[in-house]
């Protein structure tokens, strides 16, 4: 088939990965590309070049354009990115489009293609993604990532699949035995919204050391919140490859997962029970859905003493079964599984009809 990938355009999709956004993407495009597909990933211009990528982000552009009466270039650069991108596809030939980029105007503008269009839902509702899904009056497939996500677009979207994220179980060897030196981990894009200062004063409850991984994505929340929290015990050892951060994560006796708000999936939960780290975890969102009894420990949201206990019970549950239940429930192979089986069913339906192509040259970035 002929697929197109739009991504976002904050972060590259590229290693070392900035969120399970970025993973997603990247996991999807080499995938379906293994499997023979043609699939053409539109994404920012220091994506990984593997994956079939036309950038349509290229900040040098911005030269020629003026943006004295722009506000907030970020989404001066993304709206003009993703307008040129939604126009060009009118000419392009694609057997299917994945929408994966979490903006409006992919999906507000759907409407304009005869191609079949799939958007999947990544995070709770908010307000410019929802102003496009309630803009657009063409036929578009919505995914969710989570029952507990596919509920809270319940109000504005129907969700038609639920297809759970996964992840890359080679990327995290199984490690049947943590390090000698018992350790918690917390590990994720440093912003308030993941809660590790909940991890960090959890932890010391717990009277265990914690090592923190992941990027410094919201700089005054770590310098407010987190740097007065660090110490011999609790270290940040930085923004990782997937190398190092698997055997970071598959040492620890337990994986903390601290959402201040309704986490829609939890690839961090996946990926730690991969190595066969239990996870403790507040009770939100979607996280609830990949835990049970034999890998992971529930703690009431918000709750540091409830985190604590949590952190401490899930720490002698077996490891093994962690590793069982990721390799039943996480994989992305199943992941892949399913949308190439939508995709199909998409494209090949009757009286589907694939964009043809006016002009055939790759789109060239002019905004970003």
């Amino acid at each position: 088939m002929r697929i197109a990938i739009i991504a976002h355009l904050k972060y590259a999709i590229g290693e070392p990965f900035a969120g399970g956004l970025e993973m997603h993407t990247h996991i999807l495009a080499r995938s379906l590309r293994e499997r023979g597909h043609d699939v053409t990933l539109f994404a920012s211009t220091q994506s990984d070049p593997n994956l079939g990528l036309e950038p349509i982000c290229d900040e040098t552009s911005l030269l020629e354009t003026g943006i004295a009466e722009a506000n907030d270039v970020a989404f001066f650069r993304e709206h003009h990115a993703y307008l040129r991108l939604m126009t060009e596809l009118r000419s392009r030939s694609f057997d299917v489009i994945h929408n994966n980029s979490l903006h409006y105007l992919p999906v507000s503008m759907a409407e304009t293609l005869t191609v079949p269009v799939v958007t999947t839902l990544h995070t709770p509702p908010f307000c410019w993604l929802e102003s496009g899904v309630r803009l657009n009056r063409g036929p578009m497939t919505y995914v969710a990532v989570s029952e507990a996500t596919a509920a809270m677009w319940r109000h504005v979207a129907h969700t038609d699949r639920v297809i759970p994220n996964g992840i890359g179980l080679t990327h995290f060897p199984y490690q049947p035995v943590a390090s000698e030196e018992a350790y918690l981990v917390w590990y994720g894009r440093i912003v308030p919204e993941k809660g590790l200062d909940y991890a960090m004063d959890a932890a010391r409850l717990a009277g265990l050391p914690l090592r923190i991984a992941g990027p410094i994505s919201n700089q005054s929340y770590f310098d407010e919140e987190i740097a007065p929290r660090l110490g011999d015990d609790v270290v940040h050892v930085g923004h990782l490859s997937h190398r190092e951060l698997s055997r970071l994560v598959g040492g620890a006796i337990a994986a903390l997962c601290t959402p201040r708000w309704e986490e829609p999936y939890g690839l961090v939960v996946a990926e730690a029970l991969a190595c066969g780290t239990p996870v403790a975890a507040f009770r939100r969102g979607g996280v609830p859905a990949l835990l049970n009894e034999d890998c992971g420990v529930l703690a009431d949201p918000d709750d540091v003493a409830s985190l604590a206990s949590a952190a401490l019970a899930a720490s002698v549950l077996d490891r093994g079964a962690c590793r069982a239940h990721a390799e039943r429930y996480c994989d992305a192979q199943r992941m892949v599984d399913e949308y190439e089986g939508l995709y199909r069913q998409l494209a090949f339906a009757p009286g589907a009809v694939a964009n043809e192509p006016e002009v055939s040259s790759p789109l060239i970035a002019s905004v970003a």
